[in-house]
Order: C-alpha cells, then structure tokens, then sequence
C-alpha cells in the first residue's frame, strides 16, 4: 500500500476494470486506500487478475461482472460492492465500447449507431446506479475516461468520435446538475496510451506517433491512471466540470 493515501475510506467502482487503463486504475486508486469494484464483462480471469494483485498489495478488491449497458446487471453489480465495502463514492466509466473503424462512406449506420449507444449507455446506466446514495450523503466523485479524438479527430474514427463527444456532453450536464448535491464530475481524455487495445498498431506508427508527442512518448495505462485518482482525491476538490488530458502535451486546450 502506498504511505499516501489519498483515498482512504473511499469506495470506488470501475467500469471495464479488467485490463489496460482500467485494471491500472483499480490498482492505483487501492494503493491510494480505496477499496474497489473491478467490474468485467467477459475477461473473469483478467479480472481476478487485477483483485489478487490489489490484495497481494494488502488493499480490498471485489470482481463485478456486469454488461454496463444492461441497467439490470450495473445495479446488481453495484448493490454488491456496496453490501460488501460500504456505501459507492467514486466511479469511474472507462469499459471501451467496440467500433469499426473505417472512412464515414463506408460506416454502415447500425455499426455506428450501436458504438455510441453502447458508449452511453456505458455511462448512462453505471451513473444512474450510484448517483442517488452520492445525492442522499451530499458527496461523491464520477470520472469518465473519453479520448482525445473527441476534440481532435482522426481519419476513420468518426463513430468513436461521436460517441465520445457525446461522453463529454453528458459529464458536463451531470457537473451542473450534481453540482449542488456536493458531486463532482470529469472526464480524463488519454492520447495514444499503449494497452490491448493499441496493439494492433505497428511498432513504427506508434514511434511516429510518440515523435508528435511534446514529451517524446506514448502514454501508459499509469499515466491516465495517475490523472483519474488526482480528480478522484481532495486536492481537486473545487475541480467539476473539466476536461483534462492525458496525452503528453499533443492535445492542448
């Protein structure tokens, strides 16, 4: 366990916690004291993974398997790390909604559509379930984890895009809303972080990409992690409503 704990007391649920950016983030946001819910969807043994490495830590961990566009099962989900750890104030909405990426005349509008309804629904649902106890204790943080290319798009990217862009829409309308019941609201936007989900990528486009970068590298999961548990503890307490990227310098705002 770290000696900061930054989130001690704290309990904290992570969409899509089962590798990359979100098992970082589980594991981060324990050593910083939190007690966690690793929520999965089909990566059982990735998930365990992740608990038995926070464990190893001498933190708390829970393995959740939930579909986080399927209300019925986030609340389920969310019942039981509350029954287990205590009351949830801190969620992070990071599990990836799959998409084709391909130039916009030959998106099919059912792909398209099903990347950003998936996308908030992913959002939508996770919130739904933990927002009324946060009301009712007048606390509580949400993060979502959006992307770069909703600000800045690239060729092929036009439905993750989309989805994204919605993803920070409704962050910014639940920052207005919840503001009062004493909630904060985020969103982190990594760059290219390497994870599964880049691995597709050739080892000369991601060295091209990290030439663009002002700090000359490619993301990691730690470095988004790290950002998520900053807007998650105190020192960002009079911080709702932002956009803050994690990208090494190439997205500025």
């Amino acid at each position: 366990m770290s000696q900061t704990q930054l989130l001690q007391g704290r309990v904290a649920l992570v969409t899509g916690a089962s590798r990359g950016i979100g098992a970082a983030t589980a594991m981060m946001l324990a050593r910083h004291g939190a007690k966690v819910g690793v929520n999965y969807h089909k990566s059982e043994d990735a998930a365990r993974a992740v608990v038995k490495a926070i464990e190893a830590g001498g933190g708390q961990a829970l393995a959740l398997k939930a579909d986080v566009t399927d209300p019925a099962q986030v609340a389920a989900a969310a019942a039981r790390l509350a029954q287990a750890f205590g009351a949830i104030d801190t969620l992070v909405i990071n599990a990836n909604a799959h998409f084709k990426m391909a130039p916009f005349l030959q998106q099919a509008w059912g792909d398209f559509e099903a990347k950003w309804s998936a996308e908030l629904k992913g959002a939508f649902y996770p919130a739904q379930a933990v927002l009324p106890g946060m009301i009712q204790r007048g606390k509580g943080v949400i993060i979502a984890v959006s992307s770069g290319l909703s600000r800045q798009p690239g060729e092929g990217f036009s439905a993750h895009s989309t989805a994204k862009s919605g993803l920070d829409g409704l962050m910014k309308s639940l920052a207005l809303e919840l503001g009062p019941h004493g909630i904060r609201v985020n969103v982190v936007s990594p760059g290219l972080t390497l994870t599964d989900a880049t691995s597709f990528m050739d080892e000369a486009r991601k060295a091209a990409s990290a030439q663009r970068v002002p700090l000359r590298r490619n993301g990691l999961p730690d470095d988004v992690a790290g950002a998520i548990v900053l807007l998650a503890s105190d020192l960002a307490g009079f911080v709702s409503g932002a956009y803050l990227p994690a990208s090494g310098g190439s997205l500025m705002l």
